[in-house]
Parts: structure tokens; C-alpha cells; sequence
């Protein structure tokens, strides 16, 4: 095993784009790290270059204490894990997960000793006479994953390796995955654009926009105190609610949606809440509530999310959508994650309530969190 770091790591492709901007963290010895952000953001670039399949143009990438710029793939003990599986179609099952073993010389012996433990671990030791074009798609990429345990080199690289599968697969291999690292604690870096991926399988999360680090924490940190309003949009399914608000004189005003707030910086600032954070109000003295106008109902079984709008602005982030296109333009869609066994009607009004803890307050310039000031006073809705 071995610790990964970057030291202020840049790539600029030929054509001019910077893919990676001055990336700089460490994976220490034995950690899952995942890296997540849209399609573009720079994460398989990142991993790429920890694989030596590209050159930084800047900066440093460094394995096991070691700088590995200009150093090949082979030589640098490392074992990938990609999105299309890359198995050689004309060899059975058994060749393919020995195959990189013995491309590194490892004896006869050996090589039959780690397919067996991990064909056994993936249970694929039904399947090790087949090839590839007779596996479903979650038995190639248990093969894929084989064949790089079996390597058991100083890091693994994962490439969103199960985008190609359903949800139950998908379900599935997450929790395959992280008995693994459990049992082998190898350094692992596992890319993906699934933020329900990151926030299940990584001790820490790297939350990466337009080649740029924005978070860096552990799922519970990102989750409960996300640093700018691009990683509160991004982290959470449904996505928060990011509300356009001025303040003045310690009262922040998101339409009909006003907090006193002492202390708060006065300008333009974003005010953000989860769905999962607001609900029906009970009533209590300490609840905070705003009315919704039902828009459009999602059942779920579990679950009912209600898309509502209140009078204000939502703010659009790159990960969030902007709302409902019908809703006209001063009124915000609001989204309350409610419990199954209530069902608004749409054109209903509803009463939700939330906690000041749950509120986020973020600069409308910059997007950086706003450390809120202590104790925060009760926001109250206009005309309450």
C-alpha cells in the first residue's frame, strides 16, 4: 500500500483546456477517496495521471513517497478498474483475471492461489470457463475488479466502474465494494459523477468542479457543511433549495422567506435548506414554517417529494436544475422531502416547518459559506 498525493498538479490538453487546475491533496496509506463532480470537472484526468496515462503539465503527482511524473504505467504498481470493463474478449474468465499477473511474472503457483481466493471472494468460480460475451454486464465488471485484486498492487484506481450497470446492480456492487477495501485497506481513488456513490463509499470526498478541488472532507462534513453553494447543489438527492436573499441590519430577505439574523454580513447572499430538512409542521414553538403552493407530487412508496413554489428566486447552480419552467419568474420552486403516508393535492397549500440548524447561508458573490453567528436568532416568514 501506499499514500497518493498531488502537489499543485495541472493539465492543459494541446488545444488549450485546462482539465486539472492546480490540484493539490493527499490520499493517505489504506483510504477510499472518491472523486465526484460533473462530466468535465477534471476527476478522470486526475486519475489518469496517478495512473501515468497522462503527463501533469505542471505540479507533481507522488506514490509511496516517491514522484512518479515521466514514470510508466507498468512500473508504477498500480492496478485500474475501467468503465467499459477492458476484458480481453477471446480469453475465458480465468485468463483474463491471471492475465495481469503473469505479464508481471509472478509464479505459476502464486497466480493460481490469488484467482482462487479471488474468484471465491466474487463468487465467479462458476464463470471461470466462460468469456466475457457470455457475462452479464455485473459479471464482467466483478471480473474487471477481480483481475485488479488479484494484481494486489499499491493503489487502485476505479474509473466510474458502474455506470454501465442498473440500479440494483449498482446496489449491489457498492456494497461489494466496500467489503473489499474492508478486508484488503489497499489505497484506493474511485472516480464517479454519482454522488449517492460518493457519499456511500468514500472515507473522504473530493468534491471537484472545472479542475478545481472545491471540498475537500468527509461525507458527513460535505453533507452538513458544504463550503460554497456549488457543493451544496451538487451533494444531496433531491438537490438543496438555493434561495436568492438580501440582507441588511440582520435581517436576511428571501421573499416570503425572511430571517433575523444578527450579525449576518449585510449585500446579496444565498440561502440554502435540504428537502429532507423540512416537514409538516407540528406546531412546536421553536419551528420555523413557510407555505408551499403543491406544484407537481412524486410518490414514492417510501417517500412523497413535493415540489412547491413560494414567492422569491431560486438560484441555479451547474448541478442543479432552475426549477419548473410554468412557475412565472418571481416565484421559486422549494422541494420538502416528506413523509409517504401524506399526500398533498396539487394547488394545495401546505405548511412545512424546519430548524435554523439546517439553514445555509452562502456569499451571492463568491458562493462561500457564511459562518452563521451564534446563538442565531428565529427566522420569521413576511406577514407572520
Amino acid at each position: 500500500m501506499a499514500e497518493v498525493s498531488f502537489h499543485e498538479v495541472t493539465k492543459v490538453f494541446p488545444n488549450g483546456t485546462t482539465a486539472v487546475d492546480a490540484l493539490t491533496c493527499t490520499i493517505t496509506d489504506g483510504e477510499f477517496m472518491v472523486l465526484v463532480g460533473p462530466s468535465g470537472c477534471g476527476k478522470t484526468t486526475a486519475l489518469r495521471m496517478v495512473a501515468g496515462l497522462e503527463e501533469p503539465t505542471a505540479g507533481a503527482v507522488v506514490i509511496g513517497g516517491e514522484v512518479v511524473n515521466g514514470v510508466s504505467p507498468r512500473d508504477r504498481d498500480i492496478a485500474m478498474v475501467f468503465q467499459s470493463y477492458a476484458l480481453y474478449p477471446h480469453k475465458t474468465v480465468l485468463e483474463n483475471l491471471a492475465f495481469g499477473l503473469r505479464q508481471h511474472k509472478v509464479p505459476a503457483a502464486e497466480i493460481a492461489d490469488r484467482v482462487r481466493e479471488v474468484s471465491s471472494l466474487l463468487t465467479l468460480d462458476e464463470l471461470l470457463d466462460r468469456k466475457p460475451a457470455q457475462l452479464s454486464g455485473g459479471q464482467r465488471q466483478r471480473v474487471a475488479m477481480g483481475r485488479a485484486l488479484a494484481r494486489k498492487p499499491r493503489v487502485y484506481l476505479l474509473d466510474e466502474p458502474l455506470s454501465n450497470l442498473d440500479a440494483q446492480l449498482r446496489t449491489q456492487l457498492r456494497a461489494d465494494l466496500k467489503q473489499l477495501h474492508e478486508r484488503f485497506s489497499t489505497t484506493t481513488i474511485y472516480v464517479t459523477h454519482d454522488q449517492v456513490e460518493a457519499m456511500t463509499l468514500g472515507e473522504r470526498i473530493g468534491v471537484m468542479s472545472r479542475g478545481q478541488l472545491l471540498q475537500l472532507g468527509t461525507p458527513q462534513e460535505i453533507y452538513r457543511r458544504p463550503a460554497n453553494v456549488f457543493v451544496a447543489g451538487f451533494i444531496g438527492s433531491p438537490p438543496m433549495n438555493l434561495l436568492s436573499a438580501s440582507a441588511a441590519s440582520g435581517r436576511v430577505d428571501a421573499g416570503d422567506l425572511v430571517l433575523e439574523v444578527p450579525g449576518a454580513p449585510s449585500g446579496e447572499l444565498v440561502v440554502g435548506v435540504r428537502p429532507e430538512a423540512l416537514r409538516l409542521t407540528t406546531g412546536a414553538s421553536e419551528e420555523q414554517t413557510m407555505q408551499l403552493r403543491v406544484e407537481v407530487v412524486e410518490l414514492l412508496g417510501h417517500e412523497t417529494i413535493v415540489y412547491g413554489s413560494i414567492r422569491g428566486r431560486r438560484v441555479a447552480t451547474a448541478s442543479t436544475a432552475p426549477g419548473i419552467a410554468s412557475l412565472p419568474p418571481e416565484r421559486a420552486v422549494v422541494i420538502a422531502r416528506l413523509d409517504a403516508r401524506r399526500q398533498p393535492a396539487v394547488s394545495e397549500t401546505i405548511t412545512v416547518g424546519m430548524s435554523l440548524e439546517d439553514v445555509h447561508l452562502f456569499d451571492a458573490a463568491s458562493g462561500e459559506a457564511v459562518a452563521r453567528p451564534e446563538p442565531l436568532a428565529y427566522p420569521q416568514l413576511a406577514g407572520s
